[in-house]
C-alpha cells in the first residue's frame, strides 16, 4: 500500500475514534474515546486564554479628552 492510502485510512479511523467510538464502542475503548475527545477540547479552548470584557472601552480614552479640555480652557 502507499503511504498515502496508509496515512488517510489512519486519519479516518482516528477522526471515527475520537468523534464517535463512545456511541458504538465497548466500555473500555468507549471510554477511551470520550476522555481523548475531552482532552483535545480542553487543550484547544486552552490556546485561547479567556480575557475580561471591558465595561467602557472608551472611558479612559473620554477621560484624557476632558483633561486635555479642562487644561486647555484654563489657558
Amino acid at each position: 500500500m502507499r503511504p498515502k492510502t496508509v496515512f488517510s485510512i489512519g486519519l479516518f479511523i482516528a477522526l471515527v475514534f475520537v468523534g464517535f467510538g463512545d456511541s458504538f464502542l465497548p466500555d473500555p475503548l468507549g471510554s477511551a474515546s470520550a476522555n481523548t475527545r475531552t482532552q483535545i477540547n480542553e487543550f484547544i479552548v486552552g490556546l485561547f486564554p479567556y480575557t475580561e470584557p471591558l465595561d467602557n472601552p472608551s472611558k479612559r480614552t473620554e477621560g484624557e479628552i476632558e483633561k486635555m479640555r479642562r487644561g486647555n480652557s484654563g489657558n
